[in-house]
């Protein structure tokens, strides 16, 4: 009685799979929902560059199982060099960060170098600790959220919330938009010093609240073609020397034409002199050394 029990379930289940064959997949009625601002990880992982020196003097010490681990991530236990006698408390949080500096010492644009010394240090968001456990100089902490790992030495500082600006809407953007007279700048580097960048992309601008910036702005990213200081690759007049495509009888310099809008990005972490864009629109690659204005 049991095999043909087992029988007729196996059977039901072989003609229900057959059906949703023949009927295709379930389509769900139900729209996704669209981001409404950047998420948690954007802007809690977004870093920062800052020409004012974080205070180093707390920092983590070490964590559980330190004889195998040299570094630390998400629900490791650590230990930080602060107690109840200099305030800690159990449920404190704290952020984690670390200064870092470029290694590959080679210039994507002319000014390079020189915007990002001028902009300050780059401080990395590696994540959140929450303390455990405290003692009169020491205290226990879990790591609660992690952008990246952490390692002894790196800062701690109190946490403080970051605001989460809205979108607006991407079908608003302005592929011929007008020079909007206000300040201008370029973007510098991106996260983890890269060069190229899209959408979502997290980018160091050399533009902050002495500029007028603050967060919630958004910048429009532009490029002159045809400019001595050119950030994309290309080859000098390869159109008609190389391939022979056509010459003009007069020679347009980049700022004889249009400019090319790129995109844009909302701001989502400011300091005096840079902030960091994450980047909501795209409409082809971007580079270091692209130009952005506020709109």
């Amino acid at each position: 009685m049991r095999a043909f029990a087992s029988a007729l379930f196996i059977g039901a289940l072989l003609a229900a799979s057959a059906a949703s064959a023949q009927n295709g997949p379930v389509q769900s009625t139900q729209r996704v929902a669209e981001a409404s601002s950047p998420d948690y990880s954007a802007v809690y992982c977004s870093s920062f560059v800052s020409d004012e020196k974080m205070p180093d003097d707390s920092y983590l010490i070490s964590g559980e199982e330190s004889n195998s681990k040299v570094v630390f991530s998400r629900g490791d236990v650590v230990f930080i060099n602060k107690g109840s006698n200099q305030g800690v408390h159990v449920g404190d949080r704290y952020t984690v960060s670390r200064a870092e500096t470029d290694f590959v010492k080679v210039q994507w644009f002319k000014w390079q170098d020189k915007l990002l010394k001028a902009m300050g240090t780059l401080y990395r968001d590696k994540g959140q600790l929450r303390v455990t456990e405290v003692h009169p100089n020491i205290s226990t902490a879990e790591v609660s959220f992690s952008c990246d790992y952490m390692q002894r030495g790196d800062i701690i500082r109190p946490f403080q919330d970051r605001p989460s600006p809205p979108y607006k809407d991407a079908s608003k953007f302005e592929h011929f938009a007008p020079v909007s007279g206000k300040s201008v700048g370029m973007l510098v580097a991106g996260q983890d010093f890269s060069q190229e960048y899209g959408k979502n992309s997290l980018v160091y601008v050399n533009l902050g609240t002495n500029q007028g910036v603050s967060v919630g702005n958004y910048l429009r990213i532009f490029r002159y073609q045809g400019s001595h200081a050119e950030t994309a690759g290309y080859l000098d007049n390869y159109q008609d020397r190389i391939y022979g495509f056509g010459a003009t009888p007069v020679r347009y310099q980049w700022n004889d034409l249009p400019r090319e809008v790129l995109g844009e990005g909302i701001v989502i972490n400011v300091s005096r002199n840079a902030a960091t864009i994450f980047v909501t629109y795209s409409r082809i690659e971007m580079f270091a050394g692209d130009y952005v204005e506020i709109e």
